[in-house]
């Protein structure tokens, strides 16, 4: 064989290490799109049943203790994070430019883009360089600390040099920062199909919501 020649099984086991790191980071974002798909739905629901029946803020700390008591052990049902599930479909649910947007990226980075960004705008660009570069909630906020949407608007740097090497291209970790949570949240899907609430059948991967593009 001539040297310059690679062995036919290194090739051939590259490729397959390749399928399999593609497999599993497209099956963490899957279970990353349903968790989204639940907490805007939850969120959705909450706006509707206090309009409907001219709820207080008090119903969010009375479906956090339910739920929580409900399913003990899974994790995401706190008051806070109930508050920041409504606030996800009202500040988008309007938003046909941002609410395919926020979809892409992970729970944790949306509820900082959320609490921080003042505007769609800023929303806007942390969002799709959150996409684009992978970014971890820890670097988002890093981010968005350093002024990153204020000095790209003031064209102060090219933001794509400006961006440290060690930032870039971590998408896969930036899933796998959710990966403990959604591990629980599959547990959560399969309690609540054993009860048949077709309410959540949402939940299903391939289901599509009228006012959330996925």
């Amino acid at each position: 064989m001539n040297k310059q020649e690679k062995d036919p099984y290194i090739v051939f086991l590259s490729e397959i290490k390749a399928k399999i790191h593609l497999a599993q980071y497209a099956a963490m974002k899957q279970v990353n799109t349903t968790m989204l798909t639940l907490y805007w739905e939850i969120g959705k629901s909450i706006v509707e049943k206090q309009k409907q029946h001219g709820w207080g803020k008090s119903i969010v700390e009375t479906l956090s203790k339910d739920l929580q008591n409900e399913f003990p052990g899974v994790q995401g049902y706190s008051a806070r994070n109930l508050w920041y599930m409504r606030n996800f479909f009202d500040q988008y649910s309007e938003n046909t430019k941002l609410q395919p947007m926020v979809a892409e990226i992970s729970w944790s980075n949306n509820m900082v883009i959320m609490e921080r960004c003042k505007d769609n705008l800023e929303r806007e660009f942390y969002i799709q360089m959150s996409k684009k570069f992978g970014w971890t909630k820890n670097v988002l906020i890093h981010q968005i600390e350093g002024k990153s949407y204020e000095k790209f608007l003031l064209n102060q740097t090219n933001f794509e040099k400006a961006v440290p090497e060690k930032y870039k291209h971590q998408a896969i970790l930036a899933v796998k920062d959710e990966y403990n949570l959604l591990r629980k949240i599959n547990s959560y899907l399969k309690i609540i199909l054993s009860k048949d609430l077709s309410v959540l059948i949402l939940m299903v991967p391939n289901a599509k919501l009228r006012s959330f593009s996925l």
